[in-house]
């Protein structure tokens, strides 16, 4: 439990409206950080790194992108650069991602863009047909990534375990398509928005966070230590995540580990086919204080809170609703959403 004494803000026009101070400040910051790229001039081509530790060099702001990562793609179109793609993961024309993307371009929604590959199949050949400038791959897809370089093709790799990778991602994405100012303002606000969270759970001790036990969808009993985008979702919301002394950004785990644990609450990755209600009426999870109090939770839909981008923002405001609603009262989710999505996609996404 939570100490009752712990400060709440008061909110000042709404909770999204923010200090124009702090704003300024973390942009300049985020401006003056040694970055992972070197912004071009005449005599200093467009240089980033990947998450290999891989060097790209460009004369120019890439033209052609094939961006087979879809949280990658999602980054691209906040850069405001999406008509430099030419082609796409295959999972973005699947539901519900193509209502999405549908909106934000004209080609995705007649189905006129090519989708050469996801994270499981790439075709070499239609991938070489789009005669890219360079290939957005997850850096996991070694053989993949092997035999494009052999072929002459750049990729980049791409790999997240924190909040600094996705700001890492955008300053690499934002250099190569010559948009190094707008992926600087996109990171800021968000960093921005999610400090106006995290500064209301800071003063809470350690010992008095509720633990919360993490669900991915392939199963129950997967779920994610540290480092991982989960670990810093749940301590930036207030928690502790009962498996963060497990160095595993992605693990199995046993059903007695977790009644070990008895988390206080549980959060599950959006997963149609198992609803929470479903979880607290399974006996083998019945012992857990989690379910005992009704404290089990899941995530909207990917595209709405996908954690590895700066979308983790959205799941970063709810999950602080469901640990502590006392201090969130003034946080309107869905007013919230729509202002995020207009300021990273200028769409609010209605409903």
């Amino acid at each position: 439990m939570v100490a009752s004494g712990l400060p709440v803000r008061p909110p000042v026009d709404g909770f999204m409206n923010s200090a124009f101070c702090r704003y300024l400040l973390i942009l300049l910051l985020i401006l003056l950080l040694p970055p992972t790229v070197a912004w071009p001039t005449p005599e200093n081509p467009i240089s980033v790194t990947d998450f290999r530790g891989k060097q790209l060099v460009f004369q120019r702001p890439v033209q052609r992108v094939v961006c087979l990562i879809e949280s990658a793609l999602s980054g691209i179109y906040m850069l405001r650069q999406g008509e430099r793609v030419v082609g796409i993961s295959s999972n973005v024309y699947q539901e519900p991602l193509f209502s999405y993307y549908a909106v934000l371009d004209e080609r995705i929604r007649g189905r006129r863009l090519p989708a050469p590959g996801n994270w499981d199949f790439v075709s070499l050949e239609g991938v070489m047909a789009l005669q890219p400038e360079v290939v957005i791959l997850w850096a996991q897809q070694t053989e993949v990534i092997t035999a494009l370089e052999e072929r002459g093709i750049p990729v980049f790799g791409v790999f997240i375990q924190s909040r600094a990778d996705i700001d890492r991602e955008m300053q690499a994405l934002g250099a190569m398509l010559g948009a190094p100012e707008r992926a600087a303002q996109v990171i800021a606000f968000v960093h921005q928005q999610a400090a106006r969270i995290t500064d209301r759970v800071a003063q809470i001790p350690w010992e008095a966070r509720p633990g919360v036990y993490y669900m991915w969808a392939q199963s129950p009993l997967e779920t994610s230590g540290s480092p991982s985008m989960v670990n810093d979702l749940i301590v930036l919301a207030g928690g502790r995540n009962v498996c963060g002394h497990l160095e595993r950004e992605h693990l199995a785990v046993r059903l007695e580990q977790v009644l070990l644990w008895n988390p206080e609450v549980i959060i599950m990755w959006h997963n149609p086919r198992l609803p929470p209600q479903e979880i607290m009426a399974e006996e083998q999870w019945r012992l857990l204080a989690a379910v005992q109090r009704g404290r089990v939770f899941q995530l909207p839909p990917v595209f709405l809170t996908d954690l590895w981008t700066l979308k983790y923002l959205l799941a970063l405001q709810q999950v602080a609703v469901w640990l502590h609603p006392q201090f969130f009262a003034d946080l309107d989710l869905q007013e919230a959403r729509r202002q995020i999505f207009l300021e990273l996609y200028g769409v609010a996404f209605e409903d």
